[in-house]
């Protein structure tokens, strides 16, 4: 377990370590704003076309022996990343260390569930949970204190010291599991991965170039929803399909792919809104950022923890009730922040975040795969990784790009009330002003008005989540209670081998 949860804090991690560290990145590669974006894009697109093989190469090649190419891999390009010389040799070797990372995660989840026993998936699913949540979290404190105490290359380097370790114990403890000879569907995966890559590439390249303004995000759209009608298409027709659509008959396994969704939109979504925000209306350097927003991590860890207990005497559906509503209470309570107020409120509001996220994560994760077939299980890790991390893309996206039309918005109604005498009688009635003339006026009420119009459009964003979150309580009444009560066989390693 703890070679495991390693492995996938390293991973996790990855995802938003880097960027605090792309401007120094920037400097130290030649490279231009728009370019260096590609270190983040070229990861994020290579592990989402990747991570739906993990099922398949799991099967093929046993689970044992592909988890562990995948750290040793992993670990390798992070390390050749932090020796990169130039802006396309960092970007070759992000791409590879996506393809490596994209199965860690699906596999862990994997193996913690069949190295457990039923019963105890839930205290599984907790440890799971707190190193999928912590990694986001701590990851953009972690990176600016490596970039400003060292520099940006040990956001890389880091990466080897845990990644042994996790190499070691998963060499050491981690059984054998069997195989199964399948025929690589290569069509069906051909098309998931246009429709996945095309999405990525979308999600990820829309805010820099204005969106659907632009042809590229056209035709990126238009093989993406291509790419997949094909895949399904394909896959509802063909003898032996990529992903086995039976699968998906399994109403928990639908369900909670839907919850997982809404959790990756409101959690990586949330953590991209306040770093912004806390830097560009607060003042907030960045280590005093991370500081702010660490308690968030620490309440889901703890909530986390305590709800692998509960969840032998509460309902498991309960549970995801009370997580989504605490969750919305906390983004209400981000909807009425100040930009006068000080950083207790930030606190308060991320650890009452910490608990509604950590006490949904578990329960989800638990249910989703408690009545699903084990033959289905690797295919459904790598379907419940992928769907979080597009509903974190998309997330990302949709705040990213409400903001900036709302800042555009609020700031012209602002202006709109200010007129030549409003100035004037401005400027003569403060000794200030009135010193430096009409133009200081000018640009102090643009300055004021900006911020203004930033922080209202912040304020819409949390409570556009919010209303996402309240949405998605009425669907926990489609989740199946699994019972662990009765004479079913186990599904841990006895029960998959057996299989």
């Amino acid at each position: 377990m703890a070679a495991l949860m390693l492995a996938v804090i390293m991973q996790v991690l990855d995802t938003t370590i880097a960027n605090v560290a792309l401007p120094d990145m920037r400097a130290d590669l030649g490279a231009s704003t728009d370019t260096i974006n590609w270190v983040l894009t070229s990861y994020i697109v290579a592990a989402a076309i990747i991570t739906p093989m993990s099922g398949w190469l799991s099967n093929q090649f046993g689970r044992r022996e592909i988890f562990m190419i995948s750290v040793v891999g992993f670990v390798v390009f992070s390390m050749l990343c932090g020796a990169a010389w130039s802006l396309n040799t960092m970007v070759a070797f992000r791409l590879v260390q996506g393809v490596f990372g994209a199965a860690i995660v699906p596999l862990a989840q994997n193996f913690m569930l069949d190295i457990n026993p039923r019963e105890r998936h839930g205290q599984a699913m907790a440890m799971f949970g707190a190193g999928i949540m912590l990694g986001p979290i701590i990851g953009p404190t972690l990176g600016g204190y490596l970039t400003e105490s060292l520099n940006w290359r040990w956001v890389f380097y880091i990466n080897v010291p845990l990644g042994m370790i996790a190499i070691a114990g998963a060499w050491s403890f981690l059984p054998e599991m069997p195989k199964r000879k399948i025929k690589f569907d290569f069509f069906g995966f051909a098309a998931l991965a246009v429709g996945i890559g095309a999405l990525q590439l979308m999600l990820d390249r829309g805010s820099d170039v204005d969106w659907f303004s632009s042809v590229e995000i056209w035709i990126e759209l238009a093989l993406s929803v291509s790419g997949f009608w094909i895949f399904v298409v394909w896959i509802l027709g063909a003898e032996r399909p990529f992903l086995d659509p039976r699968m998906f008959l399994d109403r928990n396994l639908s369900m909670g792919l839907l919850f997982i969704f809404v959790v990756g939109i409101v959690l990586l979504a949330s953590l991209a809104l306040l770093p912004p925000m806390l830097s560009s209306i607060y003042g907030y350097p960045t280590l005093t950022i991370g500081l702010v927003m660490s308690p968030r991590g620490v309440g889901a860890m703890i909530m986390m923890l305590l709800i692998g207990r509960l969840m032998k005497f509460v309902d498991l559906r309960i549970l995801v009730v009370v997580g989504l509503s605490l969750t919305a209470y906390s983004l209400h309570m981000m909807s009425t922040f100040s930009p006068l107020m000080g950083a207790k409120w930030f606190v308060i509001s991320g650890i009452v975040q910490g608990f509604g996220l950590g006490s949904v994560f578990v329960p989800i994760s638990t249910l989703t795969f408690a009545t699903l077939e084990p033959k289905f299980r690797g295919d459904g890790t790598a379907l419940f990784s992928l769907v979080r991390n597009i509903g974190s893309s998309i997330g990302i996206s949709i705040v990213t790009a409400l903001l900036t039309h709302m800042i555009a918005v609020n700031h012209s109604e602002l202006a709109s009330g200010m007129n030549p005498q409003n100035l004037q009688g401005l400027a003569s009635g403060s000794s200030s002003l009135a010193h430096y003339g009409e133009t200081a006026v000018y640009e102090v009420l643009n300055s004021l008005t900006t911020q203004q119009a930033a922080m209202i459009a912040y304020l819409d964003d949390f409570k556009f989540m919010m209303w996402i979150t309240i949405a998605a309580i009425p669907l926990v009444v489609f989740l199946r209670k699994p019972d662990y009560s009765s004479s079913a066989p186990q599904k841990g390693v006895a029960a998959v081998t057996a299989e």
